[in-house]
């Protein structure tokens, strides 16, 4: 459906710019490899990207996307997984197709635009700047910067707050039903990728407002109708 061009763009991260599933599988299987678990393989590592490292690490553990570690043994392997990725976070990980013609184009209607990602902080301003897109980000949302995180949509209000903008004139675009649960929650507008992790299942299913193939496509989409 056509969307009328927003006052506020924000992005989520993995799976939406860039694509981060070779070097999170990297640290998730140094780190089972050194608690003597058995290595996972990487499809099913992208199937239980969205959540934060937390939630991932849990996963793997288990090899169960609701599984929950034993508590001391997942502190060790926190800690560890926390030292080997941030060593290693920008090595394979690369912007999907169309990230930087989709971002150009945004910045040419002078929409603010922040990142809105479920991953910790402290990794994100590195991956966004070693790929040349930290300057492009207004704002800048980790899954630890608030007291909550998608789908919780108290990181979209936050940002909207910030530059005043109307979350009715707003628009989240993601990869995952979080994205879209965060946005309807925060009252935005809502576009979602068809390349994502989404653990696994086809967006689609979870009915945004529009889905893309690339962010190259957004011009497509933005034609000055009315937000419905």
């Amino acid at each position: 459906m056509p969307i009328k061009t927003p006052e506020l763009v924000l992005l989520d991260l993995d799976g939406t710019l860039v694509d981060s599933i070779p070097d999170l599988a990297n640290a998730v299987n140094k780190t089972l490899a050194e608690f003597s678990i058995k290595v996972r393989d990487i499809n099913s590592i992208r199937s239980w990207v969205g959540n934060g490292v937390e939630k991932l690490l849990h996963r793997a553990i288990t090899n169960d996307i609701d599984g929950e570690a034993e508590s001391e043994l997942y502190g060790k392997a926190y800690s560890f997984f926390m030292d080997t990725y941030r060593n290693n976070m920008c090595v394979e990980s690369i912007c999907y197709p169309g990230v930087r013609k989709g971002i150009d184009y945004l910045k040419d209607q002078n929409i603010k635009l922040g990142c809105v990602t479920n991953k910790s902080e402290q990794f994100v301003g590195p991956i966004l700047e070693h790929l040349g897109l930290k300057n492009d980000m207004s704002i800048i949302i980790g899954g630890d910067t608030l007291a909550k995180k998608k789908p919780d949509p108290l990181p979209l209000l936050h940002a909207a707050s910030v530059f005043e903008a109307d979350p009715k004139q707003s628009l989240m675009i993601g990869d995952s039903v979080s994205d879209v649960k965060a946005a309807r929650a925060a009252d935005f507008q809502i576009v979602c990728v068809s390349y994502g992790y989404n653990h696994g299942k086809d967006i689609r299913e979870t009915s945004p407002d529009a889905v893309v193939d690339s962010l190259a496509e957004l011009p497509q989409l933005f034609h000055g109708e009315a937000i419905r």
